[in-house]
């Protein structure tokens, strides 16, 4: 906590400890895969080393994390959200019409529990690769884990049932919602009688009126109200007005940040009313090191969100943003260089969106109101 008056999340993107990064952890799943150019999930690890060298297999269960939990160790933030993005399960059955399907095996979910997430958001177009069964085992797994969960479960109540984490003096809700523009499928979503993930059919203005009630009736005047929402696509850094409309919505109707998720790389960011609102975290742990085509984005550099938040208000008090490299599957820090980078993209992109992002000595960068 910092200080009695603030609370600090630490927010990233998607957590894909599958496939790849599951190839190399202790206990190793079943590598097959149904994708169109590789039927086997060590060819990520082997593209990863033709990239930047030799990986050591196995490899110890926090390797992923690499430096980052460090980090956080000495960030030490009051509550800690990721979006897992990853069936932890051992089915063998692979939901049909998808070209990539992400598994990690349950024996390696201490992978997962190193990181110290409170709140695993799992509304997301992979959480359902595996079935429903995929899903029953994943859900199960976290349980036993201890592991918190929010945006999927047996049913459509308990889909769109905050995570609800305790503070001084108050509580952080997360809300977790997937929509259709992120490659859900409209047969993922819960209903009363069936398990999936909580779903956002299109960016309405009812869509937002649905979540915004939801939370007026669980928040409490000294709660914090996060809607952690996976939308859009994968690449590019463009914000559709429905995503802009969407989430300005979620805030007047209540919300106090806005953790957006789906892009592989960072999008904008912006202020709204003095609440934070990411659109695009971009993946935090991925296997995708060495993969070609989209080397324009720089999706090897990760983004590590530290927001502090007034709780009675739901303003931003601080953003802080930690710069980390993937290389050999694990994080670690980036360069200056890399910063500046960064730092620049940041900027070109979130103009007119309320915000400036300026890099400290230290290479921490900071977002300040324009």
């Amino acid at each position: 906590m910092r200080g009695r008056d603030l609370v600090t999340l630490f927010l990233c993107g998607d957590v894909m400890l599958g496939r790849g990064v599951d190839q190399i952890l202790p206990h190793p799943g079943d590598p097959a895969l149904l994708e169109p150019s590789v039927r086997d999930a060590r060819v990520y690890v082997e593209l990863a080393e033709a990239e930047n060298g030799p990986i050591p297999r196995p490899v110890g269960f926090t390797w992923p994390w690499g430096d980052a939990l460090q980090t956080l160790e000495t960030a030490a933030p009051d509550v800690r959200v990721i979006n897992l993005e990853t069936s932890v399960t051992r089915s063998g059955w692979f939901a049909p019409n998808k070209f990539v399907h992400y598994r990690m095996n349950p024996a390696n979910v201490p992978s997962l529990v190193a990181g110290r997430p409170d709140v695993c958001a799992l509304a997301n177009n992979h959480i359902l690769d595996f079935g429903y069964e995929g899903l029953e085992e994943t859900l199960a797994t976290l349980a036993e884990a201890k592991m918190v969960s929010a945006g999927a479960g047996p049913d459509l109540n308990q889909a769109q049932r905050p995570a609800i984490v305790p503070v001084e003096g108050g509580r952080v809700l997360v809300f977790s919602f997937g929509t259709g523009c992120s490659g859900i499928e409209q047969g993922w979503a819960a209903t009363p009688d069936r398990p999936g993930v909580a779903f956002v059919p299109e960016l309405s203005d009812t869509g937002a009126a649905k979540i915004t009630e939801r939370v007026r009736q669980m928040k409490r005047p000294e709660d914090i109200a996060v809607v952690s929402i996976h939308w859009g696509s994968n690449w590019g850094y463009g914000v559709s007005h429905a995503q802009t409309r969407f989430a300005h919505a979620l805030i007047d109707g209540g919300v106090d940040v806005v953790h957006g998720h789906s892009s592989h790389h960072p999008r904008p960011m912006e202020l709204y009313g003095g609440k934070l609102i990411l659109y695009g975290c971009g993946d935090f742990i991925d296997d995708y090191e060495g993969i070609a085509g989209y080397e324009r984005y720089r999706d090897d550099l990760r983004l590590l969100y530290l927001a502090s938040v007034q709780p009675r208000t739901g303003m931003l008090a601080d953003l802080k943003m930690i710069a980390m490299q993937s290389r050999h599957l694990a994080l670690r820090p980036a360069s200056l260089d890399d910063v500046q980078w960064l730092t620049a993209l940041l900027n070109r992109i979130s103009r007119g969106l309320g915000v400036r992002i300026d890099a400290e000595h230290d290479g921490t960068l900071v977002l300040n109101p324009t």
